[in-house]
């Protein structure tokens, strides 16, 4: 039995990064690391989860980060049910609350939570008998978002202790940014945090990041350069001048990029929206773009959260997780 597969995750549930110590993190990239390879096989099901039920519930849309997580259940031999209630009137915790009642009724295994509200799927949280994930809670976090752009760099340049990262944009409304302030600042890199002023709150430089409002000194020497879309849906009143105001200021060109490392990875969350926050050409750089890679890097990010966060309630005889020899 490998290392991995002795493991135990020391959480019921993943509901953001500042939870987690390096060491869970590390395991969960470790672990992740498998899975990638399990993904690039023909054969891609296993069975770990035969038996569990996973329910994604949604109250925001989302197209991305739910087709990650149903199809992480999926390989893993998850029975999954999406429940996509973003327009659902149920909004006040005690509505929450009765909702998690009907939940537990259900007996489900793992809940995939992603909510418009910082706090609601905490609060969920408190009231199910299952493990919850919080797939994005309003401006809060979104930790396996985090987990898988660290895993997406480390594979790309072999470590992330040390390494320069820059977010840049609408930090303000991220939940994204949040998340990988407190992850890539655990792990040992420099952060910066780049974007206008009315879009960098001042307490971000409580997270240990330094604060740059001026593009290209921000992205001087960095190692990563992590793009974020203007939120304008959590925006209340106006934040920038202009949308072509924006990208002429803070949106990431070819220019602009010069004066990163001439290695510098590019990524983005996505949805993208090119001519705002980034240049089309920049973001389908084949030697610098890392987007596809965050993509992939998700699904096996998603299936180790899933796998450790079970491996209490799994039978001792499947080996208490995934062999990456396959046996």
């Amino acid at each position: 039995m490998t290392h991995l597969a002795r493991s135990r995750f020391p959480h019921r549930h993943l509901l953001g990064i500042a939870q987690l110590e390096a060491e869970d993190i590390e395991l969960v990239l470790d672990l992740a690391d498998s899975y990638v390879e399990v993904q690039r096989r023909p054969e891609k099901k296993l069975e770990i989860l035969r038996g569990f039920t996973q329910i994604n519930l949604f109250f925001e849309s989302s197209t991305r980060t739910r087709t990650s997580f149903e199809l992480a259940g999926k390989r893993l031999g998850a029975d999954v049910v999406n429940m996509a209630v973003q327009h659902s009137a149920i909004r006040k915790g005690e509505t929450l609350i009765d909702t998690a009642m009907t939940l537990n009724a259900m007996r489900p295994d793992v809940l995939v939570i992603r909510h418009a509200d910082s706090g609601a799927v905490a609060l969920l949280a408190r009231h199910v008998r299952c493990s919850v994930i919080n797939a994005g809670d309003g401006s809060h976090e979104h930790p396996t978002q985090a987990l898988l752009d660290a895993l997406t760099i480390r594979r790309r340049k072999g470590r992330i202790a040390g390494l320069t990262v820059a977010i840049c944009g609408d930090i303000a409304h991220s939940r994204v940014a949040r998340s990988n302030m407190l992850l890539l600042g655990r792990l040992g890199a420099r952060v910066r945090a780049v974007g206008p002023r009315t879009l960098v709150p001042r307490e971000i430089a409580s997270y240990g990041v330094e604060i740059h409002h001026d593009m290209r000194r921000g992205l001087e020497g960095a190692d990563i350069v992590m793009m974020l879309r203007l939120q304008t849906e959590r925006m209340q009143g106006s934040f920038v001048p202009s949308v072509r105001e924006y990208f002429r200021f803070y949106g990431l060109t070819r220019d602009k990029l010069r004066h990163a490392a001439p290695d510098a990875l590019i990524m983005h969350p996505g949805p993208m929206n090119r001519g705002v926050e980034i240049d089309g050409e920049v973001a389908d750089d084949i030697h610098r773009s890392a987007i596809l890679d965050q993509v992939e890097m998700g699904v096996a990010v998603r299936m180790a959260c899933l796998d450790l966060l079970t491996r209490d309630r799994r039978p001792a005889a499947d080996g208490d997780g995934f062999r990456p020899e396959g046996g």
